[in-house]
């Protein structure tokens, strides 16, 4: 059994959850997580944890907020005027947003709040001020070849 490697495409099956024990995300009832290891398709300490396993192989990966997508900024929310939103734009609470950004990057915001006149915009990632485990089980591994 070949253990993953720098270059190897790996599929795994994943519990995220949070310490409170609620799962924020798994693949149990779906399709895999499919990645390359070395690409950075994944937080670097899942990288890190898959990479020597060998197919079949579990393991518990903890990573704290800081590692993983930061503290909650409050700076990142902010409130804006509803009239600023397109006539007859409808938005409630949860809904996400692009928001175009004079570097021409656009931002994608949650709505946080929503009253008569403003609304207000979260645009920390949802998982930011959290600290994060997975459990991770490799399924497969397929070998990358130097050509």
């Amino acid at each position: 059994m070949a253990q993953a490697r720098s270059g190897d495409h790996v599929r795994v099956h994943f519990t995220g959850r949070l310490d409170d024990g609620t799962v924020f995300a798994t693949s149990a009832a779906n399709e895999p997580l499919e990645f390359t290891l070395g690409n950075s398709e994944v937080l670097p300490q899942i990288e890190n944890a898959v990479e020597g396993m060998d197919s079949g192989d579990t393991k518990t990966v903890y990573i704290s907020s800081d590692e993983a997508f930061g503290p909650r900024r409050e700076d990142l929310v902010q409130e804006i005027p509803k009239g600023s939103l397109p006539v007859g734009m409808d938005v409630e609470i949860g809904q996400q947003l692009w928001i175009d950004q004079p570097n021409d990057e656009p931002l994608l915001v949650s709505v946080a709040d929503v009253s008569e006149e403003t609304l207000t915009l979260d645009a920390n990632h949802p998982l930011a001020g959290e600290d994060l485990t997975f459990d991770l089980e490799l399924l497969t591994v397929d070998v990358h070849v130097e050509s």
